[in-house]
């Protein structure tokens, strides 16, 4: 492969590793468009249309060894952009219930958890670990780009790099935790489709190593799910009569999944990985203001 393909396979995929860093009465029928059908609910149905896309792009990455044309390219780029800013707001209307003191109520929670959420993640260091973990995996991605013509990256650094993008994304975190509480596996289906388009120049790079890296995000965000789903029921236990810790963690969660579309189509760039904490502080804020 020569250094232009490499360098074009790099570029048809880098606006999606930046993606990665860089988700009956109303309250009922916002539970029930939430949670979906019933057989969904305690299945990783996330997790697997995430894995499905990476396979299904290497699989065409294998086959289709040209990169895509730069109009293909901004296509897909806006399309993604226009779907996580659907479904990310979606999620925040959807967790808004009750009369108009109460949404209000519920607006606050939802500023002050992004907030605080921020304010801990700064503290932690989160969006500095996930920078370093990028430029782990970037430094893998320039080396097997200038392999010499014939030639690729080693299968270990693309499972390793593909697995640190995949798996450190902001989205997958917080996809894996909607999923598991409400069913809500939009924000996992998008991250499928933006881990297939880069899949799909990574295997051009790494070969079959890159598809190895399905297996740690499937542990990772499955992981997530499950968890998130054995906790559901604590969390309604504690909600004075409704949803109020899960809503108020969907709320934040929807404006995270709409802060990926500001980084996809590249007009604000934010720190996302510190606002993660604002999942764990939004349901102890509405549990203290019950």
């Amino acid at each position: 492969m020569s250094p232009q393909n490499a360098t074009s396979n790099f570029t048809s995929s880098r606006y999606c590793a930046k993606a990665h860093y860089a988700a009956i009465p109303f309250g009922l029928l916002s539970s029930f468009e939430l949670l979906g059908p019933p057989l969904l609910c305690g299945a990783v149905i996330g997790t697997i249309l995430n894995a499905s896309g990476i396979l299904i792009g290497g699989a065409i990455g294998f086959v289709r060894r040209k990169a895509f044309p730069p109009t293909t390219e901004a296509f897909f780029k806006v399309m993604l952009g226009v779907f996580t800013v659907y479904y990310g707001l979606r999620l925040t209307w959807l967790s808004l219930d009750g009369s108009g003191l109460q949404i209000s109520k519920q607006l606050v929670i939802l500023i002050l958890s992004l907030m605080l959420g921020k304010l801990t993640g700064r503290l932690l260091g989160l969006q500095k670990l996930s920078n370093r973990i990028g430029r782990a995996a970037s430094e893998r991605i320039v080396r097997a780009s200038a392999a010499k013509p014939g030639q690729s990256g080693k299968p270990a650094d693309g499972l390793k790099a593909c697995a640190a993008l995949f798996c450190a994304a902001p989205l997958g975190l917080i996809g894996a935790v909607t999923d598991g509480l409400s069913g809500y596996y939009w924000p996992l289906a998008i991250k499928g489709v933006m881990d297939a388009l880069a899949t799909l120049g990574f295997v051009r790079l790494f070969g079959w190593g890159a598809l190895l890296a399905v297996v740690p995000v499937v542990a990772l965000q499955g992981s997530i799910t499950l968890v998130s789903q054995g906790l559901l029921p604590f969390l309604e236990a504690h909600s004075s009569g409704g949803h109020e810790l899960v809503n108020s963690l969907n709320g934040v969660a929807g404006m995270m999944i709409f802060s990926v579309a500001l980084v996809i189509l590249e007009l604000k760039r934010i720190e996302l990985a510190d606002y993660l904490p604002g999942l764990i502080v939004a349901p102890l804020i509405a549990w203290l203001w019950r």
